[in-house]
């Protein structure tokens, strides 16, 4: 005789198996609408405050590196002002040793910014606007001694010499040579091919001598005390370069 399953064990229902110290979490309900709304708004809130306090540290930042700049510029300018780099005809001096005008002090007051520029001391500016007394008078021409004298070269080509420092062409372009600024940056930069302590052994004449590769290595020596002098009057400082020529 078949045996039948008992109705008991075919109602029984099988139950999940429990794994040993596992807990299932309750589920968290689902936010409403209202909550969502919240939260969005908090985020909102939240991003607006961040970038405020970007801005405005940015802005302060803005503020301090213009403040700091317009303080240094004021200094530079304060600087330059105590020592009248600014040349004009209610600050300028005139040194007694020869009268020079406005136009050829402005000129000289350039000669020296430049040398001021590459660090070099007052002797080698000194040198340099005796250098260009010697050839110009301190005066931006655009003309030179073949115009005026008839010079000419070693090879019998003339000269081509003009400028505060009457440099020819292998200085430089035209307009580097009629710029006081860059012509006298020309000039510290061949000059500055002589070592600072040779230069300093050497007479005055002879350095702008060598660096102009003159005839004459004496024929700025008469140039150099009224040179010491407008650089004096128009830094305010006493270099302690006169009145030795050959110092």
């Amino acid at each position: 005789m078949a045996r039948t399953a008992s109705p008991r064990s075919s109602a029984r229902r099988r139950t999940p198996r429990k794994t040993a110290g596992r807990t299932s979490a309750p589920r968290r309900p689902r936010p409403t609408a209202a909550e969502r709304r919240a939260r969005q708004a908090r985020a909102r809130r939240i991003r607006i405050a961040l970038i405020t306090a970007v801005s405005t540290v940015s802005a302060i930042t803005l503020v301090l590196v213009i403040g700091v700049a317009l303080l240094l510029g004021s200094a530079v300018r304060a600087f330059d002002d105590e020592r009248t780099w600014d040349i004009s005809d209610d600050t300028l001096t005139l040194p007694p040793a020869a009268a020079y005008d406005t136009e050829q002090l402005a000129n000289a007051a350039i000669i020296m910014r430049a040398g001021r520029d590459l660090l070099l001391p007052p002797r080698d500016q000194a040198i340099a606007v005796m250098t260009a007394m010697g050839e110009s008078s301190l005066r931006n021409i655009d003309y030179g001694d073949w115009e005026t004298n008839g010079v000419t070269n070693p090879d019998g080509s003339p000269t081509s010499s003009i400028g505060l420092f009457q440099q020819q062409d292998w200085w430089g372009t035209r307009e580097q040579r009629l710029d006081p600024y860059t012509a006298a940056t020309l000039f510290y930069q061949r000059m500055i091919k002589i070592p600072a302590a040779e230069r300093e052994a050497l007479a005055p004449t002879e350095v702008a001598h060598r660096t102009q590769i003159n005839a004459d290595p004496d024929h700025y020596t008469r140039y150099w005390p009224a040179a010491v002098r407008i650089v004096e009057d128009l830094s305010g400082t006493d270099t302690g370069l006169a009145p030795n020529p050959d110092r």
